[in-house]
C-alpha cells in the first residue's frame, strides 16, 4: 500500500525547482502524491490525517521550515539535500532514488531519528504573555543595534545562575548543536542525548563557558541590560529568523517541546560519518605535509 506524500520545495532555490519534476515522477511511481507546496510561504497545507510523509527538497533552512509544518501535521519528515551542505537532510538525491520503493511502502517501517524542539514563552515586563514559540535548532538573544554589550540573567529550574555580559546568549538542541552553537564555541551534542546547551556569544569574560543541561530543565533568561530602539535593538532569533524584541525586564522561559519531530534517515549512513564527511569533524591540517 503506498504512502500519501506531500512535497515541500523551496521555490527560491533554482536547483530545487529544476529537480522537482524528476522527484515528482519518482514519488508518483511509488506513492500517492497529495500536493506540492512552497516550503517557505505555504498558501495552504493538507489536513493532518491526509498525509503519511513529507518530503522536503532544499537545504537545511528548507528542512527547518518543513519541520515546523510536520509538527503541525504530526507526520515524519524526509529531507533531500539540494543545498550546499544539507547536514539535516536524511537523504542525498541518488540514495533517495535508490530507496524510494522502500520509503513509500506503507507496510515498511521508516528509519526514524527523533529530535525534540524547544518551546519558549515570552513574558513581558508588564506581565503580558505572547504566543509560545518553537525552535528546532536554537533560540538566541542577540544584542542588535547599536550593538553595545547586553546583560542577560540566567536561571535553571528556578536556581539563579550567572549573568552573561556580551553579544548575547543562545539555547540550542542537540540537533542545533552543529549550527550557530558550534560556531560560537559550544560543544557538539549527539542526537538522542536528552540535553540542551546554553552558549554565551562573545562573553565579556574568560571564564564563561557553555554548559549542557538536561532537556527536562526550564531555562529562564531575563533581560537586565539591552539595546533599545524603536524597531530594532535586542531581539530573539528563532532558528536564525528575527523574532520579537527583548526589552529590559522581559523574560523568556525555554523548555523541551512536548512533541518531537521524526526525521527519516538513511540507515546506511551514520551520524558520525555525516559529521566527518559534511562538517569535517577533527580533520587533520593539510598545509604542512599532513594528509587528511
Amino acid at each position: 500500500m503506498p504512502r500519501r506524500v506531500l512535497i515541500l520545495v523551496n521555490q527560491t532555490k533554482p536547483q530545487a525547482i529544476a529537480a522537482l519534476d524528476s522527484f515528482s515522477d519518482v514519488i508518483k511511481s511509488h506513492a500517492t502524491l497529495i500536493d506540492i507546496v512552497d516550503a517557505i510561504n505555504p498558501e495552504h497545507l493538507p489536513n493532518p490525517g491526509d498525509v503519511d510523509l513529507v518530503v522536503a527538497l532544499g537545504g537545511d533552512g528548507t528542512i527547518l521550515k518543513a519541520a515546523d509544518h510536520c509538527l503541525a501535521m504530526g507526520c515524519p519528515l524526509l529531507g533531500v539535500n539540494i543545498g550546499k551542505v544539507g547536514f539535516m537532510a536524511g537523504y542525498e538525491i541518488d540514495t533517495f532514488q535508490r530507496d524510494a520503493h522502500h520509503l513509500f511502502d506503507l507496510n515498511k517501517e521508516l528509519p526514524l531519528r527523533l529530535a525534540h524542539p524547544l518551546s519558549a514563552q515570552l513574558v513581558r515586563v508588564n506581565n503580558s504573555n505572547e504566543s509560545p514559540m518553537i525552535a528546532l535548532n536554537e533560540f538566541v538573544i542577540t544584542a542588535g543595534p547599536p550593538y553595545r554589550i547586553i546583560e542577560i540573567d540566567i536561571s535553571i529550574d528556578g536556581h539563579p545562575g550567572p549573568t552573561v555580559a556580551g553579544d548575547g546568549v543562545m539555547v540550542s538542541t542537540p540537533l542545533g548543536s552543529t549550527a550557530y552553537n558550534v560556531s560560537a564555541g559550544g560543544p557538539i551534542v549527539a542526537p538522542g542525548v536528552n540535553a540542551n546547551i546554553i552558549t554565551p556569544i562573545a562573553a565579556h569574560s574568560l571564564s564563561f563557558r557553555p554548559i549542557v543541561v538536561p532537556n527536562s530543565s526550564t531555562i529562564r533568561l531575563t533581560a537586565r541590560k539591552v539595546n533599545s530602539q524603536a524597531s530594532q535593538g535586542t531581539c530573539i532569533l528563532i532558528d536564525g529568523q528575527p523574532g520579537p524584541q527583548f526589552n529590559k525586564g522581559d523574560q523568556i522561559l525555554i523548555s523541551k517541546h512536548t512533541q518531537p519531530v521524526s526525521f527519516v534517515v538513511d540507515p546506511g549512513v551514520s551520524y558520525w560519518s555525516t559529521l566527518i564527511g559534511k562538517m569535517h569533524w577533527a580533520l587533520a591540517p593539510n598545509g604542512h605535509g599532513i594528509q587528511p
